[in-house]
């Protein structure tokens, strides 16, 4: 049964669209390439991803948010035959998240042979407290039937709340039944691996498209590759319960 993949976080710049992009890779790299669909509708970064093969779903009318244009999402991810990934942006997170919940999309998607699952970040510093917040509210509000993957994201600093890391908090021991699986991204020194990241992303380029990029130095790929190796084990082994 494919799955379809909601990347939500209330929170800006935590790195939803990094997680999508990741996520969208693995699985090319294991050769069942999913469907994936951006709705933002401000910067649509996945989108940019040629290699993708992202579809964008426009859900601006004028300045306003027309949340029945989410209905074109579910018909597109109605009629996949593989898993579909679904990027969206923190101006479109509210009316994404409503409309899931009020239409019971869960529900409709199991009756289609889809399984919906939320993927939310949680990372460190100032952004700690809101992601878990953020975490929290998506618990109580989709129904029990949908997992939750967290991805724990260390860029803007250690996840960790007055010496306890995320498994130790309370709002994880209080949903922990509702956590199907946790996704720690490769901690990495940002003025080496993170410049190099910073850099493929900028360019639009695949990890694999960026080993073939001229003008990237032998190092740089050579740590990007350590990333994505890395990278790929912990979505291996974060999401293999929902296999």
């Amino acid at each position: 049964m494919p799955h379809t993949h909601f990347v939500l976080q209330g929170k800006g710049g935590v790195g939803k669209s990094f997680v999508a992009n990741l996520l969208a890779q693995s699985f090319l790299a294991k050769g069942t390439p999913a469907l994936c669909i951006d709705t933002d509708p401000v910067n649509g970064t996945l989108h940019a991803f040629a290699s993708l093969a992202v579809q964008r779903i426009n859900i601006l009318e004028g300045d306003e948010i027309n949340t029945r244009q989410f209905d074109t999402l579910i018909e597109k991810i109605a009629q996949s035959k593989t898993d579909v990934i679904v990027d969206n942006g923190a101006s479109s997170f509210v009316p994404l998240s409503h409309y899931l919940i009020s239409n019971e999309v869960a529900s409709i998607l199991q009756e289609l042979g889809h399984t919906a699952v939320v993927h939310t970040v949680i990372t460190g510093g100032e952004m700690l407290m809101p992601t878990l917040a953020g975490f929290a509210l998506l618990v109580t509000h989709f129904p029990a039937s949908v997992p939750f993957v967290v991805w724990l994201n260390p860029y803007h600093g250690v996840i960790d709340y007055e010496g306890k890391g995320f498994t130790d908090t309370k709002v994880y021991k209080e949903n922990k039944a509702r956590v199907a699986g946790i996704v720690q991204i490769p901690d990495v020194k940002k003025e080496t691996f993170g410049i190099d990241i910073e850099n493929m992303l900028k360019a639009r380029r695949t990890f694999e498209e960026e080993q073939q990029a001229k003008g990237v130095v032998l190092m740089a790929k050579q740590r990007l590759k350590i990333f994505e190796r890395k990278a790929y084990a912990a979505i291996g082994a974060g999401m293999g319960a929902l296999s």
